[in-house]
């Protein structure tokens, strides 16, 4: 029998404790891990840009080969309740993030609304804001960095 969604699994169970059909959908499908991020080297301080993966559709915020995506970006991260842990950079409104915090889901997430739309409503996804890697100039990234991700 394949992993299924239990009623509100994320109300009722740790990130560690979800199988993983409810791990992939707590992921609220913003599309902001999927941005090119800058560190700088002294402060570790995370800059956002609005480049993003050359397999991030940018009208939908949706990765074009999930499933494949390892094969193609090698270093996608595959985010894991162990990963989470050492993993700094996440935008405060990441559905992951928040759990491990100790804090609900806002208000606009598809597990509360059942809509993946509002998302995009409520400016938190990068659907329809960034641009694929694929048309910017490696050298001139910096050029790109944003504010909207928080």
């Amino acid at each position: 029998m394949p992993d299924q969604l239990r009623p509100e699994f994320w109300k009722k169970y740790t990130l560690s404790e979800l199988n993983p059909t409810e791990w992939e959908a707590l992921c609220d499908g913003c599309g902001l891990c999927c941005l090119v991020k800058l560190e700088d080297d002294e402060t570790n301080e995370v800059a956002y840009t609005k480049v993003a993966c050359k397999l991030l559709d940018c009208q939908t915020a949706q990765c074009s080969d999930y499933p494949n995506r390892m094969q193609h970006v090698p270093d996608c991260i595959q985010l894991t309740p162990e990963k989470l842990q050492d993993i700094y950079w996440l935008p405060s409104s990441c559905a992951y993030q928040r759990l491990k915090e100790g804090k609900k889901l806002p208000a606009w997430h598809h597990l509360n609304t059942g809509s993946r739309q509002n998302i995009i409503q409520a400016r938190k996804s990068a659907a329809g804001r960034c641009i694929s890697e694929t048309e910017v100039d490696e050298e001139e990234i910096d050029e790109y960095v944003v504010r909207w991700v928080r």
